[in-house]
């Protein structure tokens, strides 16, 4: 299996990628070519349980790993850290409608089924192509990703990872999750500011050259576990394809059956794992693209121009409050043919004027594969209020975006097939928008007052990683300008 760029034409292996993360030229890391999965291999893995089914899907892909690399890094991310040993469960709430719950890991967000496995896969790839370093994982966060990168590289071997978040632009249950983090190898710090501030002090850290010769001198490195890693991208991968095998070992589909996906996305990447899939031969017939207010994919696919330029909502489904989707960039290159000079002409308009529009070919092949929509706060409190009241289960707000969206698709195309919904965080991550749309009159005063509340309102059980942050002790204090991010980092890795 070779690599490319999106914006120009390499030939590397999966080890080179996710060591790299992002291309010398700001493209994108993509396979040449997609592995099949035969009918054959199907009906077996349709046996698997969730950890061979991963072994699988990875072994096709990450071609320079041995299988016994492989087996190391599958069987430790994914013993003893999901409830239950089943990261992926696959919950038919109404006929033909199953929620793929991706919340039963450490952090109780879908970023765990990735970010639990990224640094083994990191850690192995870096032995490869840079022997005998320690990787510094740099991270500015919003709330979820930081956790579960800081869960995941938990004293790793041969890693450090440090988080930095918005002092105020967190919320009460994604700051404790941070601050009480364990683990010789991670530094947490706020900082005084937005989250765009902590993003571009990042950005500036990783292009200083002072910076780039005190790691060379400790033999450090810095990569990333942002979301445009191939390595993030893989394990996602793998919990459709398990779906699918899912589906057909419970009966609810026939082998070769087409069936719909609809993923609650902002940056893409979750979606885009499902097309990878789909590439691989897993029959999905619809990709159904859920946004909130922050609608610019639901407009990109209806029309075909992507425009940045428009406000920014701040939402109770704030992992999909964005309006660059950098994973997007992929699916413009496999759109085009794998025209890398034509994507990287969009990504340059992007930049400079804020938009670009694909041509009218690429717009025919986005709308054979896609369907946009978008639902508003109100749209999604409603919709976690109905699926509760109706069926009994509980949802969160990123997840009530996607069966909202859903259901405006069934209605508008009367396509009944069976779908696969991507329920992507706990509704305890939010408890405060979950309780206000299940019972209005609830009266609480903080976060874990909501959680409480909301668990004795519903009958539904606090999650135990939320649960016990209650009694954790606070161990990351710092907050610091954005001018002294380096000093805070050269302090931490000099220790």
């Amino acid at each position: 299996m070779q690599f490319t760029s999106t914006r120009r034409n390499l030939s590397l292996e999966s080890a080179q990628v996710i060591t790299k993360g992002i291309s010398e030229e700001g493209g994108l890391f993509v396979p040449q070519t997609f592995p099949r999965l035969s009918d054959e291999l199907i009906s077996r893995m349709a046996g698997m349980d969730y950890k061979e089914r991963a072994k699988t899907v990875l072994s096709l892909f990450l071609t320079d790993f041995t299988a016994a690399e492989i087996e190391r890094c599958v069987e430790g991310a994914y013993t003893g850290t999901f409830e239950n040993d089943d990261p992926a469960p696959l919950v038919e709430v109404a006929p033909g409608m199953n929620l793929l719950e991706l919340w039963h890991g450490p952090t109780c967000a879908f970023k765990d089924m990735a970010l639990q496995l990224l640094p083994y896969l990191l850690t192995t790839a870096a032995a490869k192509t840079a022997p005998g370093r320690t990787m510094v994982i740099l991270v500015a966060t919003s709330g979820d990703t930081g956790k579960a990168a800081l869960d995941g590289f938990a004293d790793v071997d041969k890693t450090r990872i440090i988080v930095f978040y918005p002092q105020d632009g967190v919320s009460p249950m994604q700051k404790l999750q941070m601050t009480t983090q364990t683990g010789g190898n991670v530094a947490v710090s706020a900082i005084y500011g937005n989250f765009d501030d902590a993003q571009t002090g990042v950005k500036n850290i990783f292009a200083d050259a002072d910076m780039k010769k005190f790691l060379a001198a400790k033999n450090m490195e810095f990569s990333s576990a942002n979301s445009i890693n191939f390595g993030r991208l893989v394990p996602q991968i793998v919990y459709y394809v398990s779906a699918y095998c899912d589906l057909i070992k419970t009966g609810r589909i026939k082998a070769g059956e087409t069936f719909n996906v609809t993923v609650p996305t902002g940056n893409f990447g979750n979606i885009l794992a499902a097309v990878y899939a789909k590439y691989m031969g897993v029959p999905i017939a619809k990709l159904i693209c859920a946004s909130n207010r922050n609608n610019v994919l639901t407009d990109f696919i209806r029309t075909g121009t992507y425009d940045r330029n428009r406000p920014f909502h701040t939402t109770t489904s704030p992992s999909m409050d964005i309006l660059i989707s950098s994973n997007l960039e992929r699916m413009l290159y496999h759109l085009s043919g794998n025209n890398a000079e034509l994507v990287a002409g969009l990504m340059k308009q992007l930049k400079s004027e804020g938009k670009y529009t694909i041509p009218a070919d690429m717009l025919a092949k986005l709308q054979q594969e896609f369907y946009g929509g978008f639902c508003d706060d109100q749209a999604a409190s409603a919709t976690i209020a109905e699926l509760f009241r109706k069926r009994h289960y509980l949802c969160d707000t990123h997840t009530a975006v996607a069966v909202n969206v859903y259901e405006q698709y069934v209605r508008e195309t009367g396509d009944w097939k069976p779908c696969v919904i991507a329920s992507t965080a706990s509704p305890y991550k939010f408890a405060k928008a979950v309780l206000s749309a299940v019972e209005p009159e609830a009266a609480a005063d903080n976060e874990f007052a909501m959680v409480d509340e909301l668990s004795k309102v519903t009958g539904t059980k606090i999650p135990a990683p939320l649960a016990n942050l209650k009694d954790r002790a606070v161990l990351h204090k710092s907050c610091v300008k954005q001018a002294e991010m380096a000093g805070f980092i050269r302090a931490f890795l000099s220790r």
